[in-house]
């Protein structure tokens, strides 16, 4: 399969990566190493927070969809990587059990000015649980490099 380039990604375009099965171990796991809030940790010390039960770090889920987008396209194409990322919320717990996607929205493209043989591609991501509620959205810009660099 053709690498992806820049010119690929064009403004409006939409596709859905995963999906990717959540699991309680995974989120608890990833918690003792990294978030170890009590809402990640225990049921029912989750209980009593906001989460009102066991629900995954957003640090893990920015993490599960840095990894379904790069198997969904990233790895087969011209990244270059991100200079960071814009936004990031957490709209709803992502509980164990959960099967998200990724929806992944090409916002805005635009050659770099510095750097001929690159491109940004703005992108929209929304993590979807099975009912297709949006548990957390990021955007972020992508370099990429351009198929054809101009003179």
């Amino acid at each position: 399969m053709p690498k992806l380039h820049w010119e690929d990604f064009q403004p409006g375009a939409v596709a859905i990566y995963g999906p990717r099965l959540v699991t309680r171990e995974e989120i608890v796991a990833f918690a003792a190493e990294f978030d170890p809030q009590p809402m990640h940790l225990d049921e029912a010390a989750a209980s009593a927070t906001i989460l009102g039960g066991l629900g995954a770090s957003g640090w893990h889920t920015c993490c599960l969809t840095m990894r379904i987008i790069a198997d969904g396209f990233l790895l087969n194409s011209t990244s270059m990587g991100a200079p960071g990322i814009e936004e990031v919320r957490w709209l709803a717990p992502l509980r164990p059990g959960t099967r998200i996607r990724v929806r992944a929205t090409v916002l805005d493209t635009r050659a770099s000015k510095s750097r001929p043989e690159m491109g940004l591609a703005k992108m929209n991501f929304e993590v979807l649980d099975d009912a297709d509620a949006i548990v957390m959205t990021l955007i972020t810009t992508f370099m990429l490099g351009r198929r054809e660099v101009p003179a």
